[in-house]
């Protein structure tokens, strides 16, 4: 995760493909690779939603031998610290992105189970660049995991595609071996923890999570492939047999468009909070100085983004009417996201982010 972890939980890298199947609930079969609804929903419980931490920080640094699949868990450690240099002021705005979004057609409003308050961002705003908290969006909410004998979270977000089953986070909440028990909860706060239900990540034959991270991050490590900081993953159908994007909309990704944006919503879940948080404002281009971590990154600044926002979206051109927007970062990158609570930090959605998604898109239509 990032910034406010302490450095015991820094030191723990969180896994995920691969590891122990989950055991199914009391009265149910043992079917290898099983995770239903109905197991995800019995064992994430508002109690223990609500105790989960911050997802541990994936390593720093890339294995001595890198393995040959996700399988293999990697070693530990965190990227090192270092003063985040402040928004360049004189920074000039921009014209709104022109690149194409990758789309699997048209997103859906809201469907009739979410509620029609209106445009719940536009009414929590408190001025650019400063962060607050507020009731959230159907199509941004929690990633939970199981590692060992803890319970995680990072912040996840639908992404538009022909399955209408993906989410979007960052690679270093989802990254390693035996993660377990993985489920997305659209619009969760603590008030009211699953408002449109729980949608599990789905496993495959062999029992692994359905998750795509670049080969390169799992590799090099957080630091060395700080660029490729974007996770996908697919979920199945909720309580009433309903595909996700369905039921809440989806962003639309967009790659190749520029690094400075006039205007973005930031969303993320705060670890401390009951609720989401969000924030208005430009974005603009950093290059890392620290060979160590090399690449360029989107920037924003927005206040109070601490552990657990990781993963949560960028979104230019968010729309107040159907509650979703173009999606062109996610809270990670440059130190998995920045190490102030304050500038936040994403990966540069290019061509590999684009394949990634196509890779993620195949794979899901397989089954």
């Amino acid at each position: 995760m990032r910034r406010t972890l302490t450095m015991a939980a820094a030191a723990t890298a969180l896994a995920l493909l691969g590891g122990p199947l989950p055991v199914a609930e009391a009265g149910t079969a043992r079917v290898v690779g099983r995770w239903s609804v109905r197991e995800a929903q019995s064992f994430w419980t508002a109690e223990r939603m609500a105790s989960a931490t911050p997802a541990p920080l994936a390593p720093a640094t890339a294995p001595a031998s890198a393995p040959a699949s996700g399988d293999t868990a990697v070693p530990s450690g965190a990227p090192s610290p270092g003063r985040v240099p402040a928004p360049d002021p004189s920074a000039a705005a921009v014209t709104p992105v022109t690149a194409p979004a990758v789309s699997a057609g048209p997103v859906p409003e809201p469907s009739a189970e979410s509620d029609r308050a209106g445009d719940t961002i536009g009414a929590a705003l408190a001025g650019p660049g400063t962060g607050t908290n507020f009731d959230g969006i159907p199509v941004v909410g929690r990633m939970f995991v199981m590692k060992g004998a803890g319970a995680y979270f990072c912040t996840a977000s639908v992404v538009a595609s022909p399955g209408r089953d993906l989410v979007l986070s960052a690679a270093h909440c989802l990254l390693g071996s035996d993660t377990r028990k993985v489920a997305f909860v659209p619009r969760y706060t603590a008030r009211n923890p699953r408002p449109y239900g729980m949608f599990p990540v789905l496993r495959d034959a062999k029992g692994r999570s359905k998750v795509w991270i670049h080969p390169r991050y799992r590799s090099q490590g957080a630091n060395r492939a700080a660029t490729l900081d974007v996770a996908f993953a697919q979920v199945g159908p909720g309580p009433k047999g309903r595909r996700v994007q369905d039921v809440v909309g989806g962003n639309r990704l967009l790659t190749g468009g520029p690094y400075a944006h006039p205007r973005v919503t930031l969303i993320g879940h705060p670890s401390s909070a009951a609720r989401p948080r969000v924030c208005v404002n430009r974005t603009t281009k950093f290059t890392s100085e620290d060979a160590r971590i090399p690449g360029s990154f989107l920037r924003i600044a927005c206040t109070g983004y601490p552990g657990g926002t990781s993963g949560g979206p960028f979104l230019a051109r968010y729309d107040a009417k159907t509650r979703t927007g173009d999606v062109i970062g996610v809270i990670g990158g440059w130190k998995t996201g920045g190490d102030t609570s304050d500038v936040s930090y994403s990966s540069y959605f290019g061509k590999e982010v684009r394949a990634l998604f196509d890779t993620a898109v195949a794979g899901a239509r397989v089954g």
